[in-house]
């Protein structure tokens, strides 16, 4: 069997992922405390210019979990609901909970421009959660009022181009539309760094470097061989090469299959760290 590129479809369902979850709860139970006690939005909400002048470290992580009313919370929440659980199962919980604080936490860092005005909500985070599902999948369709079906990167292109208008023109509120941007800033930049999260989950570890020993010194002594001598190889080795690849790649197609047929989750750690092997090896070619 040859190697198939596939595109993975995960529309979307009524499941939850466990940091979905704890998510959901955790800014529900923190809005109910805050209707309660109002006065602890100050305590939560993160102020650029209080950073420096007040000592409040956590309020760039709180700010996320705090909302101004309820449907802000509804609409960050439903957002996480339905598109945090494939990223989740993609990723692994791990993963995806410091992708989720990053995005949230670059929302926070871009909102400086507004030096006095605090910042409340998930619209940060949920915002890079967005832009990853699109990123991976962005044919999927996502259903309107469950009607009208409209193709993930251009409903999440639209979503980060209203932004952008709303934060040039001035139309509404600039300091929410510039934490959505950086949210998806700081989404891209960890997916694209070297601790983002792996393609298929959680990346392959590296192996340690052996010290050298005096076996591999002595080969490393002897000298190259020349390009008749190379051309003069047998071609057993040529064909022992290609049998090996066909292997693999008839490996692929089986965990291709799997994932078709149960999902992401299915995966052992073992098949994750292969196809993130693989995908990283036909991208250099």
């Amino acid at each position: 069997m040859a190697y198939r590129e596939r595109q993975f479809q995960n529309p979307f369902g009524f499941r939850i992922t466990p940091w979905v979850k704890r998510l959901l709860i955790a800014n529900g139970v923190v809005f109910l405390v805050t209707m309660a006690f109002p006065q602890l939005l100050g305590f939560l909400a993160f102020t650029p210019s209080r950073l420096l002048a007040v000592p409040e470290p956590w309020t760039p992580l709180t700010y996320m979990f705090a909302h101004g009313g309820l449907f802000h919370l509804l609409f960050n929440m439903l957002v996480l609901f339905f598109f945090g659980p494939p990223l989740e199962e993609r990723w692994g919980s791990s993963s995806f909970i410091k992708f989720y604080l990053v995005a949230g936490m670059s929302g926070a860092a871009l909102s400086v421009f507004f030096w006095n005005t605090p910042i409340i909500g998930a619209s940060g985070a949920v915002y890079g959660v967005m832009f990853a599902y699109a990123f991976y999948w962005p044919n999927n369709p996502i259903y309107i009022w469950g009607i009208l079906p409209v193709k993930a990167k251009w409903l999440v292109g639209f979503l980060i181009g209203m932004s952008v208008v709303y934060l040039l023109t001035g139309t509404a509120t600039g300091v929410a539309h510039l934490a959505h941007l950086g949210g998806v800033a700081g989404a891209y930049g960890f997916m694209k760094s070297p601790w983002g999260p792996g393609s298929f989950g959680p990346k392959p570890r590296k192996p340690k470097k052996k010290s050298p020993r005096r076996t591999d010194s002595l080969r490393a002594s002897r000298p190259k061989p020349t390009r008749s001598a190379r051309e003069a190889e047998p071609a057993g080795v040529s064909s022992r090469t290609t049998a090996e690849e066909r292997e693999l790649l008839e490996e692929v197609d089986r965990i291709l299959d799997k994932i078709s047929k149960s999902g992401l989750r299915s995966l052992s750690d073992e098949e994750r760290s292969r196809l993130e092997e693989v995908s990283k090896r036909y991208r250099t070619h």
